[in-house]
């Protein structure tokens, strides 16, 4: 009673724990779903549904026992079952012989046709419920039920039955045991009934399992007997019986069979049809049996499988090479990968992936790996890593249980990088020995061929030089031997010379022609032109091979820095045979190892951290930097000395030495880590620029920011220069300045001048980051401050350098010492009077400064301020007297500065002129007659400086001085040709003197202003000087007029000067006296002169006596105007005879001309002139009458005769 208490009890905790089960497995599915995928079949393969329909075609179609579904491995058959089977309402058997037997390709003896029968049986027989089959010679451990209780209990009732009956025999025999035969009598009569039907049925039971029970042999010693139909070649055979049995036993109609392609057996499907036959055909199978074969397409050659199989449906991959990377995306999206891992890395590996189930299966992996890696949620992997290890873990999974064991083909390829790095390490030597040897080689080849090519030139020189020639010579004293030809410095002239001198045996010389002498050698090139190549051919492989000596050398110095997979590379030849071993998926892993996925990092991937010496973040930095990948500088590394310890050599040549706190270490203890930090500054002074992000960690929090500056300034030169050209110059300079010792930063400031200009330029910058820097540092560096407003809020600093006097002499800085040290509160004398009113402030330290560098002063001050116009006298003084001056910037000084200087005194001479030029002198004659003195006299300095408007206002309003010191003076200024006219004038006009003689040399337009001014002697010898300027002549004797005409015979003047004095500027009583001492008597041939002196004489009252008729004529026809004709001819016409008066009429213009004879009645014009011209007439019987006209006209009407 207490084993049935206790079954039920067990069997309902069973039922409760599955539905729990059941109802978590609901709760989680969501979230698993989307971290696990299983890698069983799918039963939504068949979306279409084509490939379910060509199944159930098939399984209803009569005439189809055998059915294949074929397609390449992993294309999707399984689930393409599981998919019809979900649909399909028959039972169905499903053997799949994968789970059971192993593949032949996994490395053991090839699987037997028996085991592979064996397995098929198993899973035929053991898949039905023994129950079924009671039967069947296969007995299988049968596990009671519910049921059992009351078949134990009907078991035991049974037996008490049959012993009660068994001791009630005697009453049964004598029938007092049915007695009475009544409802009373019940227990007797029970239990007869229930003895007797266990009795029966335990007969039963043991005949029916007499059916199952077969003779497989009898021995009898040494004679064995064996039934006739036992095959031991094929266990399907032999049990033929129980697979009709099974059929005629269960429901299933479909047997599906997977799998059983791998083993490639074809011998099992023949055998399998056989029974699919005859199971078909057996009278107590009452249905068609149909097997589904799931297989590959190459299991049966040639047109075989259409003939074995009654209907065939093939399958299209559902995943190949070329969309691989479609389902290795998905998964990575599954698992919110896309962000760790390299598309480009997944399109690559991907092409050696096709099979489904086993992509599902990596990244299932990956979950688990990555979350017993990633404890701390760090993402330190490197993701595409971790991938590449786990797919060479499921696609070698042999290998990567030896590699744990530091065996197998993986193990053995990592082993190789010593051996690879010593083999580069001698290559590169060999190949380096090798080319040295080479040089060696063409440093001696290089002269022999230059002497080969002279020997060639030498040849045919010799053959154009006469037979027994000795030597040569270019110039006929110096001989060259036909021996020493060849070697002789001079070879190469005797090339380019046209002829030689040639020189025999005896003695004898002659010069010899040898034209075109290289040309006949080469018509191509020169000889110098062929030397030059073969020296530039030698000089380019000699640069080449030094070139490919510097990148070997370089190379050795980085060869252990390489990564595995580029050593591998370059060795290829050398780990050839290892990648073979990998088998047939060989070519994944070359890929993985040669692109670096795999390599000697995969412990960290492989195995879980202990903490012990090294702490979490030790370990994690170094797993960083043995993926290759830099850490942060701040990353906090717990025990760098450990860590140290734990890091390769050459990592200290790379970027993973640049941390914060392994530095520290590093540089606090130096003589025990002396190699480690030479490597530290040699990889600095190398990767400068990619260092920043560690130079800003370690100057914020580095313990030994100076140890650092100042050994990598030992050990590297180039600091300077490079610092100041980085993007981060200010904090690197800041840093020097800071850290270094005074005499590392005098030495830097003399070997570097870059660093105190930068310095000067970013002061204010730097003593932001800095404001606690000592001012001795800035003076170690002897720099001057650009502007020391801008660093006002450090005025330690600024007081400091201007008392050292270390500050630009500039504008802004001038104003700022004037304004904020020295307490000046007007800053407007700087801009106006800027050195005048530096003096003025007698600071030593200031004046000290300007004049230690005037010139830089001068220029970027007192030139920079255009206001700068009222320096004072003694200021403008002090300014001229420094030598070193530009005088083109001292005139653009000068030019602007108002005051003038009082006198030339104290000024350089050189500067006189200059002074003169710009009118920065006082206009007197003192100051004039003192430059004229001066060794520094310009002419044209003292004639531009007396020409201008201002200086002869001035200058003017005192005379000159007529003292014998000033006589220079004076004939400066007489001589002065370049003076404006104007000008001229003026400083003629009161000239104390006049000049005897006109000045020599004058120009002519001068001498006309003496002239004009009375400033030369009227007399003969002054009029003979001007002899060869007859203008001038005219003038001189036009102005003294006078003087001329009171005694005229004292100067030799013909009538042709008299006629131009006549037409110069004289009044006209001067004029009537020349023209009374002319000849008139040549004025008839002269009609020029007559048009001259007939105004002359018409306008006088005078009587001139040496007139007569022809004169007369001529005077009244050549003058102008008509009037003056008129009036001279009504003055004179007494000196004419009528012929002539009728000539001169008929030679006057019209009316007059046509006074006449004739029948015309000319008009003239009603004047008085006409009216004494018309009685005149009239009373020499010329005309024959006049009237004036009264009415309509005031005319004179002219009556002519009419012959």
């Amino acid at each position: 009673m207490i084993k049935i208490i206790t079954a039920l009890t067990r069997w309902l905790a069973n039922s409760l724990y599955s539905i729990v089960s059941w109802l978590e497995s609901k709760d989680r599915s969501a979230d698993m779903q989307s971290k696990f995928v299983d890698l069983a079949p799918t039963d939504k393969a068949d979306k279409a549904g084509i490939y379910s329909e060509a199944i159930l075609f098939a399984t209803n179609n009569a005439k189809v026992s055998n059915i294949a579904l074929t397609g390449p491995y992993g294309s999707g058959k399984s689930s393409i079952i599981q998919s019809f089977l979900k649909k399909y309402r028959r039972p169905a058997l499903h053997i799949s012989l994968a789970a059971f037997i192993p593949e032949t390709d996994s490395g053991g003896e090839k699987v037997s046709r028996q085991e592979i029968e064996r397995s098929i049986l198993q899973q035929m027989l053991y898949g039905a419920d023994a129950n079924k089959l009671p039967l069947s010679r296969f007995k299988r451990i049968q596990s009671p039920g519910v049921g059992s209780i009351f078949k134990s209990l009907y078991i035991m009732l049974g037996i008490l039955a049959l012993w009660y009956v068994f001791h009630q025999r005697e009453d049964i025999i004598s029938g007092s045991f049915f007695v009475p035969l009544a409802l009373s009598n019940w227990f007797n009569l029970g239990t007869l009934v229930l003895a007797t039907t266990f009795l029966w049925v335990t007969l039963h039971h043991f005949y029916v399992a007499s059916f199952g029970l077969s003779l497989k042999s009898i021995s009898l010693k040494d004679v064995e007997i064996k039934p006739a139909h036992d095959d031991q070649s094929s266990i399907l055979n032999r049990h033929l019986d129980e697979i009709v049995y099974f059929f005629q036993s269960t429901d299933y109609d479909l047997v599906v069979i997977e799998d059983i392609d791998r083993f490639e057996n074809a011998e099992i499907f023949v055998t399998l049809r056989e029974i699919n036959s005859l199971v078909n055909e057996n009278a107590g199978v009452k249905r068609t049996i149909r097997f589904l074969y799931a297989l590959r397409d190459d299991m049966f050659v040639s047109t075989d499988r259409t003939k074995f199989f009654e209907f065939i449906i093939p399958v299209i991959p559902i995943i190949n090479t070329s969309n691989s990377i479609d389902m290795v995306l998905e998964q990575g999206r599954r698992l919110d990968l896309d962000g760790r891992l390299d598309r480009q890395f997944l399109r690559e590996v991907s092409r050696y992936l096709n099979d489904l189930r086993l992509i599902q299966n990596i990244f299932n992996e990956y979950a688990i790996y990555v979350a017993n890696l990633e404890t701390d949620g760090e993402n330190l992997l490197d993701a595409n890593k971790l991938l590449a290890i786990l797919i060479y873990k499921n696609v070698y999974p042999r290998d990567f249980e030896r590699l744990h064991q530091g065996a197998g083909t993986l193990a053995e390829i990592l082993s190789r990088q010593d051996k690879l790095i010593r083999h580069g390490e001698t290559t590169c030597r060999n190949e380096i020995a090798e080319l040295e040897e080479r040089l060696n080689v063409a440093e001696r080849q290089t002269p022999s061929d230059v002497r080969e090519l002279r020997q060639i030139y030498a040849m045919a020189l010799l053959e154009k030089l006469p037979a027994n020639v000795a030597s040569v010579s270019l110039d006929g004293r110096t001989w060259i031997s036909l021996q020493q030809m060849v070697t002789h410095d001079a070879f190469e002239q005797l090339l380019d010379a046209p002829r030689l001198n040639c020189r025999n045996v005896q003695g004898h010389q002659q010069q010899h022609n040898i034209p075109n002498l290289q040309n006949e050698v080469d018509s191509q090139k020169s000889y110098q032109q062929r030397k030059e190549e073969i020296e530039s051919k030698a000089t380019d492989s000699k640069n080449k091979s030094l070139r490919r000596i510097r990148d070997l050398k370089s190379k050795i110095a980085t060869l252990r820095t390489f990564k595995l997979n580029e050593l591998l590379r370059l060795n290829t030849d050398r780990v050839q045979d290892l990648f073979k071993d990998f088998g047939k998926n060989g070519e994944l892993a070359r890929f993985l190892i040669l692109e670096g996925h795999l390599d000697d990092t995969y412990y960290q991937y492989t195995s879980l951290f202990h903490s012990g010496r090294l702490s979490p973040n030790d370990n994690k930095f170094l797993i960083q930097i043995r993926a290759f990948v830099t850490p942060e500088p701040g990353f906090p590394i717990d025990n760098p000395k450990e860590v140290i310890a734990a890091m390769r050599d050459e990592d200290f040549r790379q970027s993973y030495v640049l941390n914060v706190k392994l530095v520290d270490s590093l540089l606090s203890d130096r003589s025990r880590y002396l190699d480690q930090t030479q490597k530290l500054f040699e990889f600095l002074s190398a990767e400068f620029e990619s260092c920043e992000g560690f130079f800003d960690a370690y100057y914020d929090s580095g313990r030994y920011v100076a140890g650092l500056l100042s050994g990598l300034t030992d050990a590297w030169k180039g600091l300077v220069p490079t610092a100041i050209a980085s993007p981060k110059n200010i904090l690197h300079v800041t840093q020097l300045l800071a850290g270094l010792p005074e005499g590392s930063l005098k030495t830097l400031a003399r070997d570097f001048d870059e660093l105190p200009e930068f310095v000067s330029v970013n002061l204010p910058e730097i003593l932001e980051q800095s404001p606690e820097l000592a001012p001795e540092r800035l003076k170690c560096l002897d720099f001057e401050v650009k502007d020391l407003a801008s660093i006002k809020k450090h005025f330690g600093i600024v007081r400091f350098m201007f008392e050292a006097g270390l500050f630009e002499l500039t504008i802004a800085n001038l104003e700022y010492v004037y304004g904020s040290i020295l307490g000046e509160n007007n800053l407007e004398p700087l801009r106006e009077r800027n050195f005048t009113a530096i003096r003025s402030t007698n600071n030593a330290i200031l004046m000290e400064r300007v004049e230690r560098d005037f010139d830089r002063y001068f220029s970027d001050v007192l030139l920079e301020l255009e206001e700068n116009s009222k320096e004072d006298a003694p200021a403008i003084l002090s300014v001229v007297r420094h030598d070193t001056l530009d005088e083109d910037d001292l005139r653009e000084f000068l030019e602007r500065q108002t005051t003038l200087l009082p006198s030339l005194e104290d000024v350089p001479k050189r500067l006189h002129a200059v002074l003169f030029k710009l009118s920065m002198i006082e206009p007197t004659w003192v100051n004039c007659r003192d430059f004229i003195e001066s060794e520094g006299f310009e002419a044209d300095s003292l004639v531009g400086y007396l020409d201008r408007d201002v200086v002869r206002a001035a200058i003017l309003q005192y005379p000159i001085p007529s003292d014998s010191d000033s006589q220079q003076l004076r004939q400066f200024l007489v001589r002065a040709g370049s003076l404006s006219d104007t000008a001229y004038r003026e400083y003629a006009h009161i000239l104390p003197k006049t000049f005897n003689e006109p000045p020599e040399g004058l120009e002519p337009a001068k001498l006309r202003i003496l002239i004009d001014e009375g400033k030369i002697t009227f007399s003969k010898a002054s009029l003979d000087a001007l002899a060869d300027k007859r203008d001038l002549q005219v003038l001189f004797v036009a102005t003294n007029i006078d003087k001329y005409l009171a005694d005229p015979d004292n100067f030799a003047l013909d009538d042709d000067y008299r006629e131009e004095l006549l037409r110069s500027e004289i009044d006209h009583n001067a004029k009537l006296g020349i023209v009374k001492l002319m000849d008139l008597g040549v004025l008839v041939s002269l009609p020029e002169r007559s048009a001259l002196i007939g105004p002359i004489i018409n306008n006088t009252d005078a009587n001139i006596s040496n007139l007569n008729g022809n004169i007369a004529q001529s005077l009244v026809l050549h003058s102008k105007p008509i009037e003056t004709q008129i009036s001279l001819f009504n003055k004179y016409h007494s000196l004419m005879t009528d012929d002539e008066v009728r000539n001169v009429l008929a030679n006057l213009p019209k009316p007059f001309s046509e006074i006449k004879t004739g029948y015309n009645a000319p008009r003239l014009k009603n004047t008085s002139q006409n009216q004494n011209l018309v009685r005149w007439l009239d009373s020499r019987n010329i005309i024959s009458s006049w009237s004036e006209s009264s009415f309509f006209t005031d005319d004179i009407r002219v009556n002519l005769y009419r012959r």
